[in-house]
């Protein structure tokens, strides 16, 4: 089967093909997940090291998480717009 059959097969399909969305939306979700990882991960290396700025830290880290989870709503979103 050559790349030239399955592409004139596809092109006489003119039904679109479902659930690219959610395999979209799952890949985006990777990287939201990296920087949430390394968010709380240099939050506990900086409490570790000066515990005297916990609560700065803290505050800090959970303003980084809202941030990178918005980008992760916003690829949502986006999934369900386009």
């Amino acid at each position: 089967m050559s790349l030239s059959y399955v592409a004139a097969e596809l092109a006489q399909n003119s039904e679109p093909v479902k659930g690219y969305g959610a395999i979209g939306y799952g890949l985006a979700a990777i990287g939201p997940g990296i920087g949430v990882g390394i968010v709380v991960g240099k939050a506990i290396e900086g409490i570790a090291r000066q515990p005297e700025l916990q609560g700065t830290i803290r505050t800090n880290m959970f303003l980084g998480i809202a941030f990178t989870e918005a980008l992760a709503l916003i690829g949502l979103v986006a999934g369900f717009i386009f």
